[in-house]
């Protein structure tokens, strides 16, 4: 009996050791192949890079830079620099030269692909009609900010996300997104008493939104002036591409003019095209001081000489040498100006709003402003830009 059981075991474990798969060789090792970092948003170069730096009249853009120091001067990377520059004569461009040169470190502004060539595009300061009260001529209100509407400041909790900031509003213990362009339009948000003014053109005032700042002329001959003082949490999305894509413009026609047109001749078609960006901006009053409206960085902008840039990684107040060209042009347009502004549609390292100042000329440079363009960064000697290491307080106050 034993000599059987032993045998019955003998023949169970052979079974069972043909019955198992033979043992597979694991595949070799793949070596992971390392992402292809992105490139620097802002690389240092010598003053020979930038484009027409030499020939460029700096006296032109010597007040805005003075602007610029005034909420910038308290920080250490920039009180040398605004401390000389009461001491420079504006008139001498040599001294201009020699002042920038001695204090910055230019830096080429950078895609994170490599590439150095991005999108200029205009804005401008609009003469709205407007009143105070609403009448059958002024039916379209320009609301200040909702009493409801909740900022979420994230740079406060993820120092990475400075500069960013949800925004919404409270439904019951939950937070929602704000209402949308058409809930707005359509009476849902509680905006009650909230309209600052009445205007008369419904395309006129969705373009003031996206311009941020404009003057509302009043029946009784006065003058106002209106500025950005918050927006909806959307973003922003381009009616005039919109009119492209769906063939109602072509694309030389797609300006404000242009789409100004299109209204006019659409006027049931219009509610609904404006209501595709549901983006949303509110108003404050501004005083009405001489010079250009207030900007991000808190001072006066300068026609042709300010420009709204990405916080994210230009630092605001910082010169900027633009080299683009003129509006459906390729004459160059070289110039020193300012990055003291930003805007709901700029977003990324090489891309610019360049500021024509107010008035309809300068609203048509603005509208008709799609170009290609470089950016050199000039920063305080000695300063790590954003992005590149520690941030060592060169920015200004975004918006």
């Amino acid at each position: 009996m034993k000599n059987l059981l032993a045998l019955l075991l003998t023949l169970t474990i052979s079974a069972c050791a043909t019955l198992q798969k033979p043992a597979v060789a694991p595949p070799p090792a793949v070596a992971a192949i390392p992402p292809v970092p992105a490139a620097p948003p802002l690389q240092p170069v010598g003053w020979e890079a930038l484009a027409g730096w030499q020939d460029e009249d700096l006296a032109a853009s010597w007040d805005a830079f003075r602007q610029s120091c005034a909420p910038l001067q308290n920080q250490p990377a920039w009180k040398p620099a605004c401390i000389a520059a009461a001491a420079v004569q504006p008139a001498n461009n040599a001294a201009l030269h020699e002042f920038f040169e001695q204090y910055f470190t230019p830096y080429q502004a950078t895609q994170p692909d490599g590439s150095t060539e991005g999108l200029v595009t205009g804005y401008y300061e609009p003469l709205l009609n407007g009143s105070r009260t609403p009448s059958k001529r002024y039916r379209y209100p320009l609301y200040g900010t909702p009493d409801d509407l909740l900022i979420v400041d994230l740079g406060t909790i993820y120092p990475e996300l400075k500069h960013m900031r949800l925004r919404g509003r409270l439904e019951g213990r939950r937070v929602v997104p704000y209402y949308s362009r058409s809930e707005i339009d359509g009476g849902m948000a509680p905006l009650k008493g909230k309209a600052l003014y009445w205007v008369d053109d419904a395309v006129d005032l969705f373009f003031l939104q996206i311009q941020g700042s404009g003057r509302i002329a009043l029946p009784n001959g006065e003058t106002v002036r209106v500025g950005y003082a918050d927006q909806n949490g959307y973003p922003y999305k381009s009616i005039g591409k919109i009119l492209v894509e769906r063939g109602d413009l072509p694309l030389e026609k797609a300006s404000m003019q242009g789409i100004k047109d299109w209204g006019n001749q659409n006027p049931k078609k219009l509610p609904d095209l404006l209501n595709l960006n549901a983006s949303y901006v509110f108003f404050r009053d501004l005083p009405n001081q001489t010079g250009g409206p207030i900007g991000a960085l808190g001072v006066p902008l300068s026609a042709e000489r300010s420009i709204a840039v990405d916080p994210r990684h230009i630092p605001l107040g910082a010169p900027v040498f633009l080299a683009t060209t003129w509006p459906n042009s390729t004459k160059p347009l070289n110039r020193l100006v300012l990055a003291q502004d930003t805007g709901g549609a700029i977003h990324g390292v090489v891309r610019a709003d360049f500021f024509w100042g107010f008035g309809k000329d300068a609203g048509k440079q603005a509208g008709s402003m799609k170009q290609s363009g470089k950016m050199w960064v000039l920063l305080p000697k000695g300063v790590t830009p954003p992005g590149n290491g520690a941030d060592q307080g060169v920015a200004g106050n975004g918006g």
